[in-house]
């Protein structure tokens, strides 16, 4: 099936140019050769024109952030894809900026070769700018595909202040569009023109990464200029891992996941996110091999949904549970992210959270701590220490506790818009999943985003949702977490 219409836009007004030599795909944000539209959709231009395909995957050094955590698991990625197209009908040219600024000029050099050019169309981070940047600059059209989630983003007439609300939208629309998914592996029986060489020129000026670079070891990463102090995490990214540990938790952990998602011992979550992230793994391969072990079906879907967390998809427990997390809080993330460039500004918090956090900004802190002793673990908190120490130790935190951890900045923070600013800095920097539409609504739910008034109304918090680690301690065992990381 072609790409649905709705998940295509031109980011410029240029005509698709048929005398050009190759159709070029520039892969930034689903960074993955299965289960992807815009590779898709590549494709059927490249059939179409009768022209070679040309794939480029460029990884920047001058992003904020840049770590040698985050390069490591990109690079990951993109050996895993120099191996899949090896060989194959697709010229895969894969590069690597030595230095910032170093890779300006690629694209629209290798766009001059170009009947179209198809690029990713994410709605966060620098990718936005980044595209709007390229859509002036190649002299062809350039396309963007949406291949974020099950709903496309363009399908939702509005922002959803609730989950609930768009579980009620999702329940109407998804249905026709659960029939609409990427192929599985469109390289397999791919047979498309040979690419032609690229000029020298061209090559010298931006070298393409070889094996050697894109081994990720710490002599390659110490030579680019990125942030050294943040280590690499022990677990490897790339498509072949993002695809184990799905299969690892779909036969494992999915039989918990309703139950004990929620205890940070028994770590029963899917650790999918910083796959999901950098584009390794698609929503759509989670969602159909979810399907296949609940052995489902469209037809079985409830004919009416009313925004319930489960009983729509007629799944057992476990699988209901994890799909309202992968897809009502997910896409609920993109939904706004795609409609509101203010998503991470203060100013884009719900008015009555404004006026509550404003109402007690004067009021008295019990301790206060600045980005440093946050970012060293040193507060008078055991457990909040120790969800610190994960963070920088594996780039991640237990999602019950990640809540906690963002809740205590708030409390400690002289006001909430300097919290706000020490939980982007902290996730952003550490979090392997950071810079994502689901990173900001895990710290704006913080200050009220998604949530409702609680009360009694209390200091500080005034009507937001409060936590705390006594009673955290209470709900969830958490001995042998502060063993491993206090």
């Amino acid at each position: 099936m072609p790409v649905p219409d709705v998940r295509i836009r031109p980011a410029n007004a240029l005509p698709v140019r048929p005398d050009g030599e190759i159709v070029l795909y520039w892969m930034t944000a689903f960074r993955r050769t299965r289960w992807n539209f815009a590779l898709d959709h590549a494709i059927a231009h490249a059939r179409a024109l009768g022209k070679p395909l040309v794939v480029l995957e460029a990884l920047r050094s001058g992003y904020r952030w840049a770590s040698d955590r985050l390069h490591r698991f990109v690079l990951d990625g993109m050996r895993d894809n120099a191996a899949r197209f090896a060989g194959g009908p697709v010229r895969y040219y894969p590069y690597v900026e030595p230095s910032w600024t170093d890779g300006q000029g690629l694209l629209a050099a290798l766009a001059r070769h170009a009947c179209v050019v198809v690029g990713d169309d994410y709605p966060a981070f620098m990718l936005p700018r980044m595209v709007a940047a390229a859509a002036a600059q190649v002299p062809v059209r350039l396309e963007l595909v949406d291949a974020n989630g099950l709903l496309p983003l363009r399908a939702a007439p509005q922002v959803f202040a609730t989950a609930y609300a768009l579980r009620r939208f999702l329940q109407r629309a998804l249905p026709e569009r659960l029939l609409e998914m990427p192929v599985p592996d469109p390289l397999e029986g791919l047979r498309l023109p040979p690419a032609p060489a690229l000029p020298d020129a061209l090559r010298r000026r931006w070298p393409e990464a070889g094996p050697d670079v894109l081994s990720g070891t710490p002599g390659v990463l110490g030579a680019l200029p990125i942030d050294h102090a943040v280590a690499p995490v022990e677990y490897a990214g790339g498509e072949w891992a993002g695809r184990a540990r799905l299969e690892a938790f779909l036969d494992g952990q999915l039989a918990e996941y309703a139950d004990r998602r929620n205890e940070p011992e028994a770590d029963a979550t899917s650790r999918l996110s910083p796959y999901l992230h950098f584009g390794h793994v698609s929503v759509h391969e989670v969602f159909a091999e979810l399907a296949q072990r609940e052995q489902w079906s469209p037809a079985r879907l409830a004919p009416r949904g009313r925004g319930a967390r489960s009983g729509w998809w007629r799944m057992r427990e476990a699988a209901e549970a994890f799909l309202d997390q992968i897809v009502t809080w997910r896409e609920l993330g993109f939904n706004l992210c795609w409609q509101r460039s203010d998503y991470d500004e203060y100013a884009s918090l719900p008015d009555w959270a404004r006026r509550t956090l404003a109402a007690h900004e004067q009021d008295r802190r019990g301790h206060r701590y600045g980005l440093e002793r946050f970012e060293a673990a040193a507060t008078h908190d055991p457990l909040w220490n120790a969800a610190q120490r994960q963070l920088v130790r594996e780039g991640r935190i237990h999602n019950y506790l990640r809540m906690l951890w963002g809740k205590k900045i708030l409390e400690w923070s002289p006001s909430p818009d300097a919290a706000l600013a020490v939980m982007v800095e902290l996730n952003n920097r550490y979090a392997v999943d950071g810079r994502d539409p689901n990173s900001y609504s895990g710290i704006f739910w913080v200050l009220g985003r998604y949530d409702r008034a609680w009360g009694p109304e209390r200091p500080v918090f005034g009507t937001i949702r409060y936590m705390s680690s006594e009673n955290t301690a209470r709900k969830v065992r958490v001995k042998d977490y502060l063993r491993t990381y206090g």
